[in-house]
């Protein structure tokens, strides 16, 4: 398989061609808007969509995800069936597995988030280096280079995230694990590990 058919971008075009259930967009706010000046944004019917959303194309929003009030889908962002994007929450270049949250006021940019993780008020996975070089993952003493200048956070399902959490970009988190609020995490961690 050919990098290209690997990537989110790629996987969103397949999308595209497909035959979706797709919301009636007459029935949604009013205040909700659409840029599909890149691509297409496919909401699935069952979706819930509130008022004052703002949606850059290409995207997708999968059947029974909420999209609160006042949040920002932008372009490459794939929200799976129940996930959840809350208020003056943006995410863009990334993958919100089924029932994963991110409700109050997050950052999730170039990210994946596994199933049921749960990001509290005002987490951010940063994606960006202030330098704005490549991204190194760290794995103990070692940093090994991403080949990305952009590139948040792989969490495994169930993370939970306490408010106002940072990691710092390239951080992988094993399954389960747990970042108290106001914590800062870099790095790659095992399953269940626990950042006070």
């Amino acid at each position: 398989m050919e990098d290209k058919e690997r990537n989110l971008k790629h996987q969103i075009r397949i999308l595209e061609s497909t035959d979706l259930d797709l919301v009636d967009r007459n029935q949604l706010p009013e205040t909700v808007t659409f840029d599909e000046s890149k691509g297409r944004v496919m909401i699935e019917t069952g979706a819930v969509i509130e008022p004052s959303t703002y949606f850059i194309g290409p995207c997708f929003v999968g059947r029974d995800a909420i999209i609160r009030h006042g949040a920002y889908i932008r372009e490459n962002a794939w929200i799976c069936s129940s996930a959840l994007v809350g208020h003056c929450s943006e995410v863009k270049h990334s993958i919100l597995l089924p029932h994963s949250k991110a409700p109050h006021f997050n950052y999730v940019g170039d990210s994946i988030l596994g199933k049921s993780v749960n990001l509290g008020a005002g987490v951010k996975l940063s994606n960006l280096r202030n330098d704005g070089t490549e991204v190194y993952l760290r794995v103990g003493d070692s940093r090994i280079g991403s080949g990305l200048r952009k590139f948040g956070a792989i969490l495994g399902e169930g993370c939970q995230l306490g408010c106002n959490a940072v990691t710092n970009p390239g951080t992988v988190l094993g399954i389960n694990s747990v970042v108290w609020p106001n914590i800062t995490v870099t790095g790659i961690h095992d399953q269940s590990s626990t950042h006070r």
